[in-house]
C-alpha cells in the first residue's frame, strides 16, 4: 500500500508539472496576442480574459477534488453578493487557501473571472505570477519599510483597474501572513495593548482594509484622506482610460463584506504540496460564511479597526467551537447553508482539451513563423 501511495504521489506531480507546462503558456500567449487588439476591443479582451482567468483556476480545483479534499461551506449564502461589489476577508493559515477558496467558487457563476486577489508579492514570482499580472491583481509588500508605500500602491490599482474593469470582489487576507508565523506576534502585540490573545487567528491589520473602504466604500465621500492632488490625479487618470471601463450593472461602491472563516480537520491545515501531489489523505475543509452589509463598518479609523478585530474575535470563538464540535456555531434565525461543493468533472475534460488544442496550435504557428524567417 505504501509503494501504491507514492507511486500515486509520483503521478500527481508529475500531471501538475505537465498540467502547468500546456495551460500557463496557453493562457500567457492568447492573452499578449490580444493585447494588440486591446486599445481598440478593451471589454471584449477583459472578457476573454476573465474567461480564461477562470479555466485556470478551475485546474487548480480539479487537484484538489481529484486528491479527495472535499469543501464544506456553511453559514450566509454568499449568492447574495452576486453582481455586487464584495469585499471578502479570510483568515490564512497555510497554502492551501488560495487553491481551497478557488475550488469553492469555480462552481459558482460570475465570481473567479471578476475577483482582483491581494496577495504577498512574492507569489508574484512564482509559475502562476505571470497570471495574476495579466489579470491585474495586486502585489502587496511585507515589512515596515515598505507598508506606506503598498498601501498607497494598492489605491492607486484600485483606480487603475478595480474600478475600470468593474471588478466585484476583492479578497484580502487581513492577518499579512499565515497563522504559523504571526500568531506569537500577535499575542505579545495583543498583551501589550490590552487586546484579546488569539490562539485560531492572529490580529488583523487594518490597512488594506482602510484604503480599500476609502476608496470604494459606501462611505468614501466622507472618509476618504486622500490629499485633492491624488484625487485630482485619480479622477484625471479615469477620464483618459474610460475606454478601459467594462460595461456592468455592477455597483460604485462596496455593497457587501463576505467574511470567510477556512477551518482544516484537526487543527492541522492543508499545504499546496498537499493539493497538488496529494500526500495527505482525503479530508474535509470547512468555508463558513458570514455576510455584513458595507454599511455596517465604520468609517473612521479607530472604527473600522475595532470593526475588523471584533470579527477576527468572532473567528476565533467560532474556530475554537468548529474544533471541539465539529461544527460552526449558527448565528441569527436566517436561512444558513449546508453545502458540499461538487465539481464538474465534464467541464475539466473540455477545458483539458482546450489547453491542449491551444497549446499545439501556438506550437504549430510559432514553428511555421520560425521556419519561414529561418
Amino acid at each position: 500500500m505504501a509503494f501504491l501511495r507514492y507511486v500515486r504521489i509520483v503521478a500527481r506531480t508529475t500531471f501538475a508539472v505537465v498540467n502547468n507546462l500546456y495551460c500557463i503558456p496557453a493562457y500567457v500567449v492568447w492573452m499578449m496576442a490580444l493585447r494588440l487588439v486591446r486599445p481598440l476591443f478593451a471589454p471584449l479582451y477583459w472578457k476573454i480574459e476573465g474567461l480564461m482567468y477562470h479555466w485556470l483556476l478551475a485546474m487548480v480545483s480539479m487537484w484538489a477534488w481529484t486528491a479527495g479534499y472535499e469543501i464544506i461551506e456553511t453559514g450566509d449564502e454568499p449568492a447574495a453578493c452576486n453582481g455586487r461589489r464584495t469585499l471578502v476577508l479570510a483568515n490564512h493559515q497555510s497554502t492551501a487557501d488560495v487553491p481551497m477558496l478557488m475550488a469553492a467558487w469555480n462552481p459558482r457563476p460570475g465570481i473567479l473571472p471578476n475577483l482582483m486577489w491581494i496577495m504577498d508579492r512574492v507569489f508574484k514570482f512564482t509559475n502562476f505570477g505571470i497570471v495574476s499580472v495579466l489579470h491585474e491583481d495586486f502585489f502587496i509588500q511585507a515589512g515596515k519599510s515598505k507598508r506606506e508605500q503598498s498601501l498607497e500602491d494598492l489605491r492607486q490599482h484600485i483606480h487603475k483597474w478595480y474600478i475600470p474593469l468593474a471588478r466585484q470582489f476583492i479578497v484580502l487576507f487581513p492577518e499579512g501572513g499565515f497563522l504559523h508565523k504571526r500568531r506569537e506576534v500577535s499575542q505579545r502585540f495583543a498583551e501589550k495593548n490590552n487586546l484579546p490573545k488569539l490562539e485560531y487567528v492572529s490580529l488583523p491589520r487594518a490597512g488594506a482594509m482602510k484604503v480599500i473602504m476609502e476608496e470604494v466604500g459606501p462611505h468614501r465621500d466622507q472618509g476618504a484622506s486622500t490629499s485633492k492632488e491624488n484625487s485630482k490625479k485619480d479622477n484625471n487618470f479615469n477620464q483618459s482610460n474610460a475606454k478601459l471601463i467594462v460595461e456592468s450593472n455592477v455597483g460604485e461602491s462596496i455593497e457587501w463584506v463576505l467574511d470567510v472563516t477556512i477551518a482544516y480537520p484537526d487543527r492541522i491545515p492543508l499545504h499546496l504540496q498537499d493539493v497538488v501531489c496529494g500526500i495527505r489523505p482525503a479530508c474535509a475543509t470547512h468555508l463558513h460564511y458570514r455576510l455584513y452589509p458595507s454599511t455596517e463598518v465604520p468609517a473612521d479609523t479607530e472604527g473600522m479597526t475595532q470593526w475588523l478585530y471584533d470579527r477576527f474575535v468572532e473567528k476565533d470563538q467560532m474556530l475554537e467551537e468548529f474544533y471541539r464540535t465539529g461544527k460552526f456555531p449558527t448565528k441569527g434565525s436566517g436561512p444558513h447553508l449546508t453545502r458540499v461543493v461538487r465539481q464538474d468533472n465534464l467541464k475539466y475534460l473540455i477545458l483539458h482539451i482546450f489547453f491542449i488544442a491551444s497549446t499545439y496550435i501556438q506550437f504549430t504557428m510559432a514553428r511555421a513563423i520560425f521556419n519561414y524567417f529561418w
